[in-house]
């Protein structure tokens, strides 16, 4: 293809936020750089890294990357707002900047978007590579079944309510290409926190606009001991309370759309959950006066839930013992 054709394609805006990923960002960006599809800007987001990444963007020598340096830290929702906001292209793209992109991601995405102006987003399915780059094949195929995306068959999905908010199937910050200037990237709230890809396709299911699934692996998503799924995963007491507060209020942004209602019960269960979990985090916390109305409102919408009920009758121990149950 010449280049005159190639700029003749539409602009896509790739979406880095970064924080204290130096070697992972210049993968991140190589990965963008080297996409078949060339009409791209790339823009650097940092959220004050102890390190400047500067340097590192320079290092491509790419004009087609715009990197902007928050002087303070302002969050990871805010400063993933603020490089949705920098978009000019018609679609944009998040790429993690611990992620890395096959070449073909673009080239294979904008295509669907470009031949239906029906569409709000085009996703794939995605690889799952460990801390060293290495693809781990036998979590990647988990990971589709865990998603069903194994039971997707490549085409658009005009009512995608379920697929995306109930078996979570488009991983809206890793694989995902969205048409720009649909979603008011100013007006979503910051309560979100690190549920803002949720949140995300939340807005493009009630957008009016259908979605679209290319059944090819086409994104490499890491899984490593920084990532917030990992950290909350385990013992990290501040990411379990960080996730579980920013699910509770998803899901009860999620209940109260009558658009949704048939999925109430769903969303009502998982808050519930997440009422729990951060009952259970703010007792880990040592804050017991707090957790308690947590685990009573998730215990009074259920008719037993034993972790529900361990974790309050615990918050009547005394600490110590408390401390060496949980």
């Amino acid at each position: 293809m010449s280049v005159n054709a190639k700029l003749s394609e539409p602009l896509v805006s790739v979406i880095i936020p970064t924080y204290n990923r130096p070697e992972y960002l210049k993968q991140a960006i190589a990965s963008a750089i080297n996409q078949t599809y060339q009409n791209i800007e790339i823009i650097v987001s940092d959220n004050c890294s102890l390190e400047d990444p500067q340097a590192i963007v320079e290092s491509f020598g790419d004009s087609r990357i715009r990197f902007w340096r928050h002087p303070q830290n302002i969050g990871m929702i805010a400063n993933q707002i603020h490089a949705f906001s920098m978009a000019q292209g018609k679609y944009v793209a998040s790429l993690h900047d611990d992620d890395i992109w096959c070449e073909e991601f673009l080239a294979k995405l904008v295509p669907q978007l470009e031949e239906n102006c029906e569409l709000i987003l085009a996703f794939c399915d995605q690889y799952i590579i460990d801390a060293n780059s290495k693809i781990n094949y036998i979590e990647s195929d988990k990971t589709t079944r865990a998603y069903n995306r194994d039971k997707l068959k490549q085409g658009v999905y005009q009512d995608f309510y379920k697929i995306g908010l109930i078996d979570k199937s488009i991983p809206t910050a890793a694989a995902c290409i969205i048409r720009n200037h649909i979603i008011n990237w100013n007006n979503i709230p910051l309560e979100i926190g690190g549920m803002w890809d949720l949140y995300l396709t939340y807005l493009c299911c009630i957008s009016g606009y259908s979605a679209y699934y290319y059944p090819e692996k086409l994104t490499q998503y890491r899984v490593h001991e920084q990532t917030d799924t990992m950290l909350s995963g385990r013992r990290n007491v501040q990411a379990k309370i960080r996730k579980a507060t920013s699910e509770i209020f998803c899901y009860q942004v999620f209940m109260e759309d009558i658009r949704l209602q048939k999925f109430q019960l769903y969303f009502q269960q998982k808050c519930l959950e997440a009422n729990t979990t951060l009952g259970i985090g703010l007792l880990r916390n040592k804050q017991v006066a707090i957790a308690r109305p947590y685990l009573w409102r998730s215990l009074s919408g259920q008719k037993f839930n034993l972790r529900t009920i361990a974790a309050l009758t615990l918050s009547f121990m005394p600490r110590l013992l408390a401390k060496q149950l949980l």
